[in-house]
């Protein structure tokens, strides 16, 4: 088989990896309750003889592993959907059940074109019979940040020589750097009830050094580096208003281009919360609950990816498809769709201008901006990783919406998950076949590495 053969095989594979995209998109699971979601991929690579390796403490994860030796190439799956993104196959919002998940990231396609790719692979080296080896992760919980944290520190990933990874966007386009390195930290402050009229001098406010800390907070917000996000939610108030709180909680994450600044961030803004104790007499215990990196980049990867990109044709869509693209994105703020258009777009093109559907050039690339954070993050630093992008859904459409969760479960979305497909599967068909591909990554990431090594964010 050369790549064309096993980009075709691909194609004769298409309707099985798309009702599995659809199975998971109808039955959206958040973190940690991805039960259906996990057996759905170990069912079909069971089917295809792969030999399946459970994760220890972790139920919805796994690898599947298909051939033997070197290279070891790891594609990366999720499949976990968001609370609250609940939404039918609709132009407006309608969700399917009130206040239910929905894959508003779409992690059912993320998976999908991941598997199908795997697929793709383990069949060409059945016939091929060379050495190598496809491993194919179930990847949970990436929406709370720490699924493939976990994974690392139980040394799921051992043994792997590179991995392969893309996401669901608006754009086709290879990626050099990704994501904001994070900390989620969780402040508990414990003070003394009492009765908030008849003796408030007795009682000493949890909820008071929980509010002052957050003043701090803000002004902390004037001396980070720009990039620098510090966000926050109160998880835990007190009571009834008449009863100073005992206790309160608030939950912060830290995020920030590189792993070193946040830390850096982190210590300060538990010096803020002691001193916001300090103030109300209270105590605190912060608890740094998890936290990823940011994409290491690898240029060898990235090339190989642009390169597979522009050898692989992106999807064409129908007027049916290119008319239900118009109408979501006439949802949206005229603004933000304008903003992706003059960045990604030329405006001399077909005025059609809803999708996407070319290549993005190699010198517009640094318009594109993922502040997200992922835990696929913690994988680049492990071993050389690459990442890629292509359009699942209209120019303007965000990340974690009713509009992504929609075209997550359309054939606009599906499109854009084969495309990926595609891409994994011809990357891993040139490492198998070019060895000095994996040595050239793999020096990169050593280089890259020498003097800064990963440390688990997990204690």
């Amino acid at each position: 088989m050369n790549k064309i053969e096993v980009l075709k095989y691909l194609h004769s594979i298409n309707k099985e990896v798309e009702e599995l995209s659809i199975k998971v998109w109808d039955n959206p699971e958040i973190s940690e309750q991805e039960i259906k979601s996990a057996n759905l991929f170990r069912k079909i690579l069971k089917s295809h003889d792969f030999n399946i390796t459970e994760v220890d403490g972790m139920p919805n994860a796994f690898y599947a592993e298909y051939g033997s030796g070197s290279p070891v190439i790891a594609v990366l799956g999720e499949y976990d959907a968001l609370p609250d993104l609940s939404q039918r196959l609709d132009t407006k919002f309608n969700p399917a059940v009130k206040n239910g998940p929905g894959h508003g990231c779409g992690h059912n396609l993320l998976g999908g074109a991941a598997l199908g790719a795997a697929l793709a692979i383990r069949k060409y080296l059945e016939e091929a019979k060379i050495s190598g080896t496809v491993r194919f992760y179930g990847c949970p919980e990436e929406e709370t940040l720490v699924g493939k944290v976990k994974m690392i520190k139980a040394g799921a990933f051992d043994g792997c020589d590179l991995a392969l990874s893309w996401h669901p966007m608006s754009v086709n386009s290879a990626i050099k750097e990704a994501y904001l390195s994070n900390n989620s930290i969780k402040f508990k402050f414990d003070g003394i009830s009492a009765h908030a009229a008849a003796s408030p001098e007795s009682g000493r406010s949890a909820l008071d050094a929980v509010e002052l800390m957050n003043v701090g907070a803000n002004y902390l917000r004037e001396h980070v580096i720009d990039k620098a996000r510090i966000h926050y939610t109160i998880t835990n108030a007190g009571g009834a208003p008449n009863i100073i709180p005992k206790e309160a909680e608030s939950w912060y994450f830290v995020r920030a281009p590189h792993r070193n600044d946040v830390q850096d961030i982190t210590k300060r803004l538990f010096k803020i919360a002691e001193g916001a104790a300090l103030m109300t007499e209270t105590k605190v215990e912060g608890r740094v609950i998890g936290g990823c990196y940011e994409l290491l980049p690898n240029n060898v990867l990235f090339e190989l990816t642009h390169k597979n990109m522009v050898e692989i044709e992106p999807p064409k869509y129908t007027d049916e498809e290119m008319k239900f693209a118009k109408t979501i994105q006439e949802t949206l703020e005229p603004a933000m769709v304008e903003g992706e258009v003059k960045k990604f777009m030329s405006v001399d093109r077909d005025r059609k201008l809803y999708m996407h559907q070319d290549i993005l050039e190699k010198e517009k690339i640094d318009a594109i901006e993922i502040s997200g954070s992922s835990d696929s993050g913690d994988v680049s630093w492990i071993m050389p990783m690459n990442l890629f992008i292509t359009a699942c859904w209209p120019l303007g459409v965000a990340n974690h919406s009713w509009q992504a969760t929609a075209l997550s479960g359309s054939s606009i979305g599906l499109k854009g998950m084969m495309y990926a497909a595609e891409v994994l599967a011809g990357m891993m068909y040139d490492l198998l076949n070019e060895p000095e591909l994996v040595k050239s990554a793999k020096d990169e990431f050593n280089k890259r590495t020498k003097n800064a090594k990963y440390v688990s964010p997990l204690k």
